[in-house]
């Protein structure tokens, strides 16, 4: 476990980490810079789901082990980073002794910039997270372009989920915290993904009707990642199924959001569940380009 994990008035903070893009060479995509630079970032973006490796130094502080069987991470991405801008996660401190706890938590920059913000939980608390507070509109169907053809409701095709440590071994290679029970033993029985490792096993892909693809930018809105009882571990035959809860659309993106859910194929038991938004920018899609 990291060692410069600090409290303070209130709040546990992070070290400063440097999370590298090890996708800024992948054709087509946000985390390229020339794709990047043509819709109006900076440059290659670091996915949003990277900084949620931030946090188990964190919430192991705030709220020990238990956060791996019945806590979730709910964050909101605000401000897309690139190679090795410095960032820390920063969780509010619980009250001692309470099971059923939200906290407000964030990344955030050097300069105070937050490039994420939402909140931790472990247990039942009785307020909404952060994610699941948001608000949800749907687009009328003819506005939409990018995503024509989806509605809330859709089911999501499912899939059956099986990590091994040789994937988990790759993404080691480059996240910030890196735990020992990532790679060996863990109070669970055995090796635990990490959270960015959470969202690949939840993750799901709509299907356009009429079989197209989706030819537009696309970069990560929102994730939740929550454990009902967790932690998800590998080497386990898990099943992913899920739906769209929201197709809409901002003044610059078509976006959806769906919820997952992962059910340990040998016992039934839901292990995870996800909720997350997509984005895609209308300046890089062709349906677009009429105005």
């Amino acid at each position: 476990m990291a060692d410069d994990v600090i409290v303070k008035d209130g709040y546990v903070y992070g070290g400063w980490r440097e999370p590298i893009n090890i996708w800024m060479g992948v054709p087509g995509s946000i985390h390229n810079d020339e794709v990047a630079e043509k819709v109006g970032m900076r440059g290659g973006t670091i996915p949003g789901t990277i900084h949620l490796n931030l946090f188990p130094p964190v919430l192991l502080e705030a709220f020990g082990n238990q956060w791996f069987e019945t806590g979730s991470l709910s964050m909101f991405y605000t401000y897309a980073t690139m190679h090795r801008e410095k960032v820390r996660a920063v969780v509010g401190v619980p009250k001692e002794g309470e099971t059923n706890v939200q906290a407000e938590a964030r990344v955030e920059m050097q300069d105070g910039r937050t490039v994420a913000k939402g909140s931790v939980s472990m247990g039942d608390p009785k307020d909404l997270s952060y994610v699941q507070a948001v608000e949800l509109k749907n687009a009328n169907p003819e506005d939409l372009r990018i995503l024509a053809g989806l509605k809330a409701g859709d089911d999501l095709p499912a899939r059956d989920v099986l990590i091994s440590q040789e994937e988990v071994d790759k993404g080691l290679d480059t996240i910030t915290d890196p735990l020992d029970w990532y790679k060996g033993d863990s109070p669970w029985g055995g090796p635990i993904l990490f959270p960015a490792a959470m969202y690949q096993a939840l993750m799901l892909t709509p299907l356009i009707p009429g079989g197209r693809n989706i030819d537009a930018v696309g970069f990560f809105g929102a994730t939740e990642v929550r454990n009902i009882n967790g932690p998800i571990k590998i080497g386990v035959s898990y099943r992913a199924s899920g739906k769209l809860v929201c197709v809409g659309a901002s003044p610059k993106t078509e976006y959806f959001w769906y919820d997952s859910y992962l059910e340990e194929q040998e016992s039934g038991k839901r292990v995870a569940e996800m909720r997350k938004m997509t984005r895609f920018m209308k300046a890089s899609s062709p349906l677009y380009q009429d105005g």
